[in-house]
């Protein structure tokens, strides 16, 4: 993580400014890399030129880096040190040259880093990091020519927004650098930030992509929560002193809702209990993180069921695409109202979107896709949720009379009702529908408290009652799977860190390590595999913390790895895979971003499997597995497994083919990837 402190935005700069000078000695030149993080704005046309050369024998510039029609994107030999050089004044010798380029589309409206490594003989093209190809040249110096003059000579690389301003957008870190520094150095080194918000786990999603966001009741405004993250453009979450404002857009034309008459304003943000109008009531955002509790108010929600976008952007820092986000298309859908359509769900064994087949043909789940170009995200996927920074120990729920006689009026309707284990013999506890609803729309932190209270009050029965519940209304049976496990999650939580810590409040990470490993290896049931030094790290991240962990920092990490273990104990499937070394089907525990690294430039049908680092506890899809594949376009997707329905149970997992011929047998997937991490 970054340093505390504000954002400095003077580091990033429109690309039609960029313009660099690269000295070459004749005789003392080997090599240079001009390397630089560029955010091309969804305007951009194709083909189109982004860097130019020029140096003084020309009268005329030619192109360096180009953007073709096939919007990959090209490096070309330099004028000054080769002799396959694109001849200004012929442009249709540019694309005759020997070239690098890219073998996959470039993505816009997103951070990439590229680099461009330039010898004498040879010229490299990087994009995040990775080699994308290379090109053997011939140089145009001779042993004569260099002993002859020794004077240097400059090449100027600029921009100018493209052919006729065709390529807009923004240049983060654009430096030449030696030959002594590597081009990972600088894809490492202070990478720019963009904010990103995560799809609220309470809405539905259509088959146009459409949010749908549901309410109880239609006499209210529609309240729900969003995960706003500030990162940066490796996946790494920053400690940033900024703040962010939310304002509601329509979604046909991106203008904002204005506040009619004396209405309440369109969307309200809560604190504490007190709702503000999102435009006036800032949220800072901790630890690169914010979850806002928002609400659309009810005038606007009912309006002629418009659809909606909510907007946040960093205030008093400019105009920069980047550091805003804006959500999918919402709609408001009211549970009581008579526009509430059950989601369509597909029949498919294997990837999201395929729901679970219950006794009777019907689906019992669904999930939506996640698509994304090159890392270009259609539905964000935040690294490291925030909100899971809870307390596992349960306090007893302390009711006076009153308190008694009001849960006792406001639930006289319902029929679900538990007693409460322990001397309390007698008195009863009941789980109400509102607290159903309050589960199916809260945020990941407000089902956290909601299931420690029922599971400290709740027998197992009606704690499996009570997951029934939420998974028939929320369409969703992943829910009924965090549920169930939360009273295991809780208690062997509370009693882990009680042994790690021994009372005290910050524990070397060190020593905590290798109670980790053990408490994991027991609950996946496999100790025939232990954790590598890159799932250790990546466990450090989740937490949050460096060198001491505390117990908040614990419980993040612990919210992410039960789940995952309890995955692998429970699907005999996933367990088998997991204990493979050869091949090595899960490659242990690994992010997105390194995913989709190590895919890039692999054929279609390469894909490795994961365990989605930003799915903690009571998220539905805490523990599952997600495939990272290249699909046919050369675009890298992500699809979450559903192998619930096969391994649920022994029988079925016994007449079930193994997952890894399951997974070949699909159409776009033929082979293993495996995952290449950067020194």
């Amino acid at each position: 993580m970054a340093d505390d402190c504000a954002l400095d935005t003077e580091k990033y700069s429109l690309l039609e400014d960029f313009n660099v000078d690269v000295e070459v000695e004749k005789q003392e030149f080997e090599t240079f890399s001009l390397c630089f993080w560029v955010y091309l704005l969804d305007s951009t046309t194709y083909p189109s030129t982004i860097i130019r050369q020029v140096h003084s024998d020309m009268s005329f510039s030619a192109p360096f880096l180009v953007l073709d029609e096939n919007k990959r994107m090209i490096l070309l030999p330099l004028t000054l040190l080769h002799k396959e050089a694109p001849d200004p004044v012929n442009t249709a010798s540019w694309t005759e040259v020997p070239n690098v380029s890219t073998t996959a589309e470039f993505p816009l409206q997103k951070w990439v880093h590229v680099g461009c490594e330039v010898s004498r003989n040879y010229m490299r093209l990087y994009i995040c990091g990775e080699i994308a190809g290379e090109k053997i040249l011939t140089s145009v110096m001779t042993n004569v020519t260099r002993n002859s003059d020794n004077a240097r000579r400059r090449v100027s690389l600029f921009s100018v927004g493209g052919d006729g301003y065709s390529v807009q957008g923004f240049i983060h870190r654009a430096e030449v650098l030696p030959s002594t520094v590597h081009v990972n150095h600088h894809y490492t080194k202070d990478p720019p930030l963009s904010l990103s918000v995560e799809k609220p786990s309470t809405c539905e999603i259509d088959e146009d992509g459409v949010w749908s966001i549901v309410g109880e009741k239609e006499s209210c405004g529609m309240i729900f929560s969003l995960d706003v993250v500030l990162s940066n453009a490796i996946g790494q979450p920053v400690r940033k002193d900024v703040q962010v404002v939310a304002s509601l857009l329509y979604a046909n034309s991106g203008t904002p809702v204005e506040k009619t008459s004396d209405l309440e304003a369109p969307l309200l943000v809560s604190y504490d209990g007190v709702e503000f109008s999102a435009e006036d009531k800032p949220c800072n955002l901790l630890n690169g993180c914010a979850s806002l509790k928002l609400k659309i108010s009810q005038h606007y929600s009912k309006c002629d069921k418009r659809l909606f976008c909510i907007k946040f952007e960093i205030p008093n820092k400019g105009s920069y695409p980047f550091l805003e986000a804006v959500t999918n298309q919402m709609r408001c859908i009211s549970r009581t109202g008579g526009d509430y359509v059950t989601p369509k769900r597909l029949n498919h064994p294997l990837v999201e979107g395929g729901g679970v087949p219950s006794s009777n043909g019907a689906s019992e789940s669904s999930l939506s896709m996640k698509r994304i170009k090159l890392g270009e995200e259609k539905i964000p996927e935040s690294e490291f949720d925030d909100g899971n920074g809870m307390s596992m120990e349960w306090r007893p729920q302390n009711h006076d009379d009153e308190e008694e006689e009001e849960e006792e009026d406001q639930s006289s309707t319902d029929s679900e009702n538990t007693e409460v284990r322990g001397s309390a013999g007698s008195r009863k506890y009941t789980i109400s529908d509102s607290m159903i609803f309050r589960y199916c729309l809260g945020n990941l932190t407000e089902r956290s408290l909601l299931l420690k209270e029922i599971t400290n009050n709740s027998g197992d029965v009606q704690v499996a009652e009570f997951a029934d519940q939420v998974s028939l209304y929320s369409g969703c049976s992943h829910h009924g799977n965090q549920i169930k496990m939360a009273r295991k999650l809780i208690a062997e939580g509370t009693n882990a860190w009680i042994l790690i810590s021994r009372n005290y409040q910050h524990v070397h990470w060190d020593n905590v390590a290798i109670e980790i490993e053990e408490h994991f290896m027991r609950i996946a049931k496999c100790s025939s595999r232990s954790l590598t030094h890159q799932d250790f790290e990546l466990l450090r991240r989740i937490s949050g913390c460096y060198d001491y962990i505390t117990q908040e920092n614990f419980e993040k990490m612990w919210c992410w790895l039960f789940p995952v273990a309890t995955a692998i104990s429970s699907r005999g499937l996933i367990n088998g895979m997991w204990r493979s070394c050869s091949p090595k089907w899960i490659e242990g525990f690994v992010t997105k971003e390194e995913a989709e690294h190590s895919l890039q430039s692999q054929e279609p049908g390469t894909f490795i499997l994961r365990f989605p680092t930003s799915r903690s506890w009571p998220h539905p899809d805490a523990g599952s597995l997600v495939v990272t594949y290249v699909g046919r376009d050369f675009v890298i997707r992500h699809r979450l497994l559903a192998v619930d329905h096969i391994c649920d149970s022994s029988e079925r997992y016994t007449d079930a083919k193994p997952l890894q011929d399951m997974l070949l047998a699909e159409p776009e997937l033929s082979r293993l990837g495996r995952i290449v991490r950067s020194i």
